[in-house]
């Protein structure tokens, strides 16, 4: 089994008293082709493509450290630039391949709390929208309920829990 380290970012800001958190949409994946064998209610439900919310997150560079990773893919898939607050935990899990050689992974995930030090949100280059299909802002309360990963929506929840717990961010 091959193992992959990667690091991303929960980036945080407070604005009109409510926490805020940078999410990224992955490119829909082109729509199944209809079934015939489904009612039309059902083809429709399926021909519809999915959106997928989740963190900026990546594979290390050689030679690169955890929190440097995070600050450089959290830069390049949402256009801002954050500094780090503390590390919030690891995500591992094993997934396979579905390119190429359909190999087995091992994937640690190490994820930071940061907060947001400017740019712009979805201000991003344009050979990043085969990886991003747009970054947003979404309320940190809801991330939970609106990332698709399960490791993801754990690290919303400690960031949640880190900005209610500490009133001079």
């Amino acid at each position: 089994m091959i193992r992959e380290i990667s690091a991303g970012g929960v980036v945080i800001r407070n604005k009109d008293g409510a926490w805020w958190m940078a999410a990224i949409e992955l490119p829909s994946a082109p729509p199944a082709a209809p079934d015939a064998t489904l009612g039309p209610s059902k083809r429709a439900a399926r021909a519809k493509p999915k959106h997928i919310l989740c963190l900026p997150k990546g594979l290390l560079d050689p030679d690169e450290k955890p929190l440097e990773a995070a600050l450089r893919e959290v830069r390049e898939e949402t256009g801002i630039t954050a500094v780090p607050i503390t590390k919030l935990g690891d995500s591992k899990y094993a997934y396979v391949r579905s390119w190429g050689d359909g190999e087995r992974v091992f994937k640690i995930v190490s994820f930071y709390l940061l907060r947001y030090e400017s740019g712009r949100i979805d201000n991003l280059a344009e050979d990043m929208r085969i990886e991003v299909a747009r970054a947003q802002w979404i309320r940190l309360e809801d991330a939970p309920k609106l990332l698709a990963y399960g490791g993801e929506k754990q690290m919303a929840r400690k960031a949640l829990e880190y900005v209610q717990a500490h009133d001079d961010l």
